[in-house]
């Protein structure tokens, strides 16, 4: 493999016109196709198979009227005062006038009136799904009401959920990052021209994906999932081949040879890296669940993408940039000051030199840091975690204060039957045994459907959306109406819906992380030809997974030091993140573990005793995975500052995972564990070792290949 990505390195490097014209008119076409046929993304979570999902479907069939979208407006008096049916008339009035709206309840007609008489509920039904609702429409809605005086009129449902954007505040990490290139090279055109090319990889693959979207349904996460990860591999990457090709550059090697060198070598590790992560990504769709196989694959496309940018553009712009990527001390043929060993080769030492109690202090530290997760809850996110001062939430509290948390949480029981009596009967017998169901604060009588086949039961839970109550309460009212003969009763509702998307997840995420361990495992085995090293590299990603799990639980959970991150009411996890950080980390973890590991195993190789190749491991790599992680670190923290719950525990459970994984057991525990194993850390059964292929990650058959046909200065390093 790096043979062949040595000769492309090479032909991007003289044919830089041509390789920076294809990936710009790409750039171009893919722009055109987004305006040509992008449609919307979606904030609903299907799920195909769950009961919930199975009596939306039922709706849709049988009761189209009550199928579409909904929306709640909630009008209060001054403190102190009563509501008026005159008063709320005109809310109810404006509310029905709203395009596609079907009905409008008055809340003194269907008993929609707080106890003290002080809050009301407008409750409004649309004759279209939530994907189906146009801009125009929801500020329409969004201005019924606009007439009351003296009312605090608030606009909430499931109309109001919208797509989080992506602002300024995440160019916060991108402008760190560009500081950390700035500072790793000494050069501003090596930073700029990496920051460049990743930006340009990230604009393909943003382009290409919404592109898609006219044709697939994406999440309104999906996209910034994928920026997120295309802006953090796609600076990583072009940062691993830039720091190789000057360094080649620096040991006297030309300028276009340099660049077949760097592909060549560092270019395999970023294949390689690249590869576990789409792999990773792509994996998510054994679990089944048709949204999160989109959100993968899409993640996965954006880095793939990255991949090839770094290895086709960046060699371009390496041969437009010229000598100015080495800092000016450098240039224009001078000799480089000598070498020092810098940190990485003195903390190297020390780590081999303290081993154990290092590597004590780390399990026992990351194990703490895990505790936490043992009260992980997932659910899917509500209204009460939306930004605060946002139309959604203020609707949300309104309600909790006249009504309670349950009315946020309202579920429907859909009763199906054969013909209009048995109907009735079964949704009159399913009525009295929720009503008895602890949690179950009220159930309305039923509605039906005009040929009375199908009955709904609205049921007001005595806790909100993502207590545990509540999805206690769903349990046991599915558990109750099983029994009842003659119909077929199914519960729903976006509370249900979290409830079983969270469910399902959570039963998917062992496999998934059995799967993962045992592809790295595996991988790293191909690539190390080694037993202890794959199995080391598997037990420090659950290190990692667990102690990220863990603080993340302990902040967006428990609510420890919330306010460092913005949030205001601490809840359950988001139910497809856990999932999500397992495939995204475990991708980044393998990448550190190839560029740190791959250089102790060559020098290994080629004769030093495993302590000092060991050493020789962190002394060469430790700078570039340092600002590797760093990088990533504020790409991913950059999305903190957001204000959608989900994105925003998204980044920081991703910032934190990869430093983590960097610094605490890739150039900790790492190097702690190979010097303790000696040369037992490279055994590989000889048949084992016959059967395996080799991919060659460390261009040990490039050197071979250059050394046969051409004269390559010994100190040009190949592989390292």
């Amino acid at each position: 493999m790096s043979t062949l990505l040595y000769r492309l390195g090479r032909f991007s490097f003289r044919r830089r016109g041509r390789v920076a014209a294809v990936w710009l008119l790409l750039l171009a076409l893919l722009g055109g196709a987004v305006a040509a046929f992008s449609g919307s993304t979606t904030d609903k979570f299907a799920m195909p198979g769950t009961e919930s999902q199975r009596a939306l479907d039922a709706l849709a069939r049988e009761f189209p009227q009550a199928s579409g979208a909904t929306g709640t407006i909630v009008v209060a008096a001054p403190q102190g005062k009563k509501l008026d049916p005159a008063a709320v008339a005109p809310v109810v009035k404006e509310a029905a006038a709203v395009p596609g709206v079907v009905a409008a309840l008055d809340p003194f007609q269907v008993g929609a009136v707080s106890a003290d008489g002080r809050h009301a509920l407008v409750q409004v039904q649309f004759d279209r799904g939530l994907n189906d609702v146009t801009a125009a429409q929801r500020d329409a809605y969004l201005k019924a009401g606009s007439s009351a005086t003296g009312l605090r009129v608030e606009h909430g449902g499931e109309i109001m959920t919208t797509a989080p954007e992506v602002g300024g505040s995440e160019g916060i990490g991108v402008l760190i990052a560009a500081v950390v290139l700035v500072v790793t090279f000494g050069s501003l055109v090596a930073a700029g021209m990496t920051l460049l090319n990743a930006l340009i990889g990230v604009g393909v693959g943003m382009a290409g994906l919404f592109a898609l979207s006219g044709v697939v349904e994406l999440t309104s996460v999906t996209p910034v999932l994928a920026l997120m990860l295309g802006l953090a591999v796609g600076i990583d990457y072009s940062l691993f081949i830039t720091s190789r090709y000057r360094q080649f550059l620096a040991e006297g090697v030309e300028r276009d040879e340099a660049a077949g060198l760097a592909t060549g070598t560092a270019g395999s590790a970023v294949v390689f890296a690249g590869a576990t992560v789409v792999i990773a990504l792509a994996g998510l769709s054994v679990v089944g669940i048709p949204f999160l196989t989109v959100m993968g694959l899409a993640a996965a496309g954006t880095v793939a993408v990255a991949v090839l940018v770094a290895l086709t553009l960046l060699p371009a712009f390496l041969s437009y940039a010229g000598t100015r990527v080495l800092p000016r001390g450098q240039r224009a043929g001078q000799e480089a000051s000598p070498a020092r060993e810098g940190f990485g080769y003195a903390w190297g030492r020390t780590v081999t030199r303290l081993r154990v109690p290092i590597l004590l202090a780390g399990v026992v530290g990351l194990g703490a840091l895990t505790l936490p997760a043992q009260d992980l809850r997932l659910a899917l996110p509500d209204a009460g975690t939306a930004a605060p001062g946002s139309p959604a939430r203020e609707a949300y509290d309104l309600t909790s204060e006249g009504f309670g948390e349950g009315f946020n949480a309202r579920l429907i029981a859909v009763v199906t039957a054969a013909d209009a009596k048995a109907t009735t009967a079964a949704a009159g017998q399913a009525a009295a045994l929720i009503q008895q169901t602890e949690g179950v604060l009220a159930v309305a009588p039923p509605q039906t459907n005009p040929a009375g086949t199908t009955a709904l039961l609205t049921i007001i839970p005595k806790a909100g959306p993502t207590d545990a109550a509540t999805e206690d309460a769903v349990h046991a009212i599915r558990a109750k109406v099983a029994d009842i003969k003659g119909a077929e009763i199914a519960v729903t509702g976006a509370t249900a819906v979290g409830i079983d998307v969270s469910g399902k997840l959570a039963d998917a995420m062992p496999v998934y992380l059995l799967l993962v361990i045992g592809l790295s495992v595996l991988l790293l085995m191909l690539v190390f030809r080694s037993i202890l090293v794959p199995v080391k590299a598997a037990l420090g990603f659950l290190l990692t997974v667990g102690s990220t799990f863990g603080v993340t639980v302990a902040i967006f959970q428990q609510g420890h030091l919330a306010d460092l991150v913005g949030l205001d009411v601490p809840g359950p996890l988001v139910s497809f993140l856990p999932i999500l950080l397992i495939g995204i980390l475990f991708g980044l973890a393998m990448d550190y573990q190839v560029f740190l590991v791959s250089r102790m195993r060559e020098d290994y190789v080629h004769g030093d005793t495993p302590r000092q190749a060991t050493i020789n491991g962190m002394g060469h790599n430790a700078r570039v995975v340092t600002a590797a992680a760093l990088i990533m670190t504020a790409v991913f923290g950059g999305f903190v500052f957001m204000d959608d719950p989900i994105i925003k525990s998204m980044g920081f459970a991703l910032a934190v995972g990869v430093l983590v994984d960097a610094f605490v057991v890739r150039m900790t525990l790492v190097p702690a564990v190979m010097s303790m194993f000696g040369a037992a850390a490279w055994w590989l059964p000889r048949p084992l070792n016959r059967a395996l292929p080799n991919l060659d990650v460390e261009g040990e058959r490039l050197r071979d290949h250059l050394a046969a046909t051409t004269a390559v200065p010994e100190t040009a390093g190949v592989g390292r």
